[in-house]
């Protein structure tokens, strides 16, 4: 590479020399509103603008940074000297009057012009960064024709030539130091970066352009991520909303049931109180009635007594001596109660039954209300213990008494004749029914995409299973992590599974007779839920009964 010459030199500082003491001319596409509004330090349309006392406008930042390297304040365009540093003020109407023609003309990348034209100044074509001058196709022929110019570097043109040459040496920049990780000359190449590991500046250019476009790459693939992510948010809320709109109105017709409901057995119980009460009364007026009459028999008897006590017939009182004293048939009234417990007792058996029937239509709704996120299950053949004998539709199971021969592959269960559903779910509600009749074990519910699969198994929720259980023809259990006996009223014909992931809720009822049965709150979901089934052995023939997935029928 050639040294820059002392001509070079010279007509570089001159240059400089040039723009720091003479106003720049604006560019002929320039109107005259533009320069106007262009900072003569930075040749840019005005950021923050201030007014010196001459009356001349800068860039805050430009003036601060012109007067931060002087030892005097002067005004860069007139060079009026200030005795004192001004406090710079900015000026709000030039400012709001860039802002709007900020808006209207947006800005435009300056075009660097030809250093060699003196008149109509040409569009450079090349920079050189050895002469450190921009030339048009003209003024660049030389460069292109003349041996000892050839060797010069050419890039494209740019208006900051200095910041491409080295300042300590005056030299292009044309090495990069992998270990500084910075930009130098040859002559820095030698002397302060010896034996430093230094390429060309193009090399490092086009190996930061490949990581760059990696970068680009991945960070195009991370838009991709959040476009999808979004997508996925605006669907879950889509879905949110729909299922608050189900929910608002299932439970308004769950609530307007209810209060007819409330308002039937509430008539029903107050005509039925009223009868009581008027059976009460009637009871009571027909007994006051009776004690008045015998009141006034004997009352009469008395009268009778008290007169034959007196006389004198010997011989009348004699006669009717017997009959007098003799016991009259009168009730005995110590045995008689009122029972007012009675009509109570049968208030409490009322309001137990209203109790019974506002939760017998409270779990009816609730079921229904479940119902409406039946999902399609179907058996996932590869999950399925060798064991167990599948349907061709994947509807039911059943265990048969041979082990078939099938591929051991890392989803089936190898030990417990278990097998999951083909569908699996990571958000949002599901719910699926079973048919259960004439087995006498079996276990159903939902299990984790990362429960284990071969080997011992705990049906527990800290190890992905939350599961329901038949045992023995009539003893039903919840697997929670401590086992948990269920009292069920009837034996379950069909059990319906219901989830809401984002709740941590897995619930178990009786479809038949509309009751609930068991559930797991509370619990924190990862990955994929899938339905888990499990038709148990079947214990010579006495639990052969498939577990049929059964659709909804409401």
């Amino acid at each position: 590479m050639a040294e820059s010459s002392p001509t070079s030199t010279k007509a570089r500082k001159s240059r400089r020399n040039s723009i720091d003491n003479n106003p720049p001319s604006m560019s002929s596409s320039s109107g005259p509103l533009t320069e106007e509004l262009q900072c003569s330090i930075c040749l840019d349309v005005f950021t923050d603008p201030v007014t010196t006392s001459c009356g001349h406008n800068f860039c805050k930042t430009c003036l601060n940074k012109c007067w931060d390297n002087s030892q005097t304040c002067n005004c860069p365009y007139c060079k009026e000297t200030f005795k004192i540093r001004p406090d710079l003020k900015i000026n709000t109407t030039l400012r709001e009057l860039v802002d709007h023609y900020k808006k209207k003309s947006p800005e435009k990348k300056p075009e660097v012009l030809c250093d060699i034209c003196e008149e109509g100044k040409l569009k450079a074509l090349k920079s050189c960064l050895v002469c450190q001058s921009s030339y048009c196709e003209t003024h660049l022929y030389p460069h292109l024709k003349v041996a000892g110019l050839k060797k010069h570097k050419l890039i494209n043109p740019v208006r900051n030539l200095e910041d491409y040459i080295c300042q300590k040496h005056e030299r292009p920049l044309e090495l990069f130091c992998r270990d500084d990780q910075t930009c130098v000359c040859p002559m820095c190449a030698v002397k302060d970066h010896k034996n430093h590991n230094t390429v060309p500046i193009e090399e490092e250019s086009e190996e930061k352009k490949t990581q760059l476009m990696k970068t680009q790459k991945d960070v195009q693939q991370m838009i991709q991520d959040r476009i999808k992510k979004i997508q996925e948010v605006k669907h879950s809320a889509e879905i949110r909303k729909r299922n608050t709109e189900k929910e608002k109105a299932a439970r308004v017709k769950l609530f307007t049931d209810l209060i007819r409901s409330i308002e039937r057995c509430q008539t029903e119980l107050l005509e039925m109180m009223e009868e009581q009460q008027k059976a009460a009364e009637k009871q009571e007026e027909e007994l006051i009635e009776e004690l008045e009459q015998e009141i006034t028999e004997l009352k009469m008897r008395n009268t009778e007594l008290e007169q034959l006590s007196h006389t004198e017939d010997h011989l009348h009182l004699l006669q009717i001596y017997s009959s007098l004293c003799s016991s009259r048939n009168t009730r005995n009234w110590s045995e008689i109660s009122v029972k007012t417990d009675e009509s109570l007792e049968t208030v409490r058996r009322a309001l137990t039954q209203l109790q019974d029937t506002l939760q017998e239509k409270l779990t009816q709704t609730d079921l229904k209300r479940m119902q409406q996120y039946e999902v399609d299950v179907t058996l996932d053949p590869d999950t399925a213990h060798p064991n167990l004998i599948l349907s061709d539709d994947g509807k039911q199971v059943r265990c048969g008494d041979k082990r078939q021969k099938l591929p051991d592959n890392p989803e089936r269960f190898d030990r417990y004749s278990n097998v999951l559903g083909k569908e699996g779910f990571s958000s949002g509600r599901f719910y699926f029914e079973v048919q259960v009749k004439e087995k006498t074990d079996w276990t159903l519910g939902v299990a984790s995409e990362f429960i284990d699969r071969k080997g011992e198994i705990t049906l527990r929720p800290s190890d992905g299973f939350w599961t329901v259980v038949l045992r023995n023809g009539n003893e039903y259990e919840a697997f929670a992590d401590s086992l948990v006996s269920l009292c069920l009223r009837v034996k379950p014909q069909w059990v319906g599974v219901f989830v809401d992931y984002e709740e941590g809720l897995v619930s178990f009822y009786d479809v038949a007779s509309s009751s609930y049965i068991y559930s797991f709150t509370g619990q924190s979901f990862t990955g994929k839920l899938y339905p888990f089934f499990s038709p148990e052995l079947n214990y010579g023939g006495k639990n052969s009964t498939p577990l049929i997935i059964t659709p909804v029928i409401q």
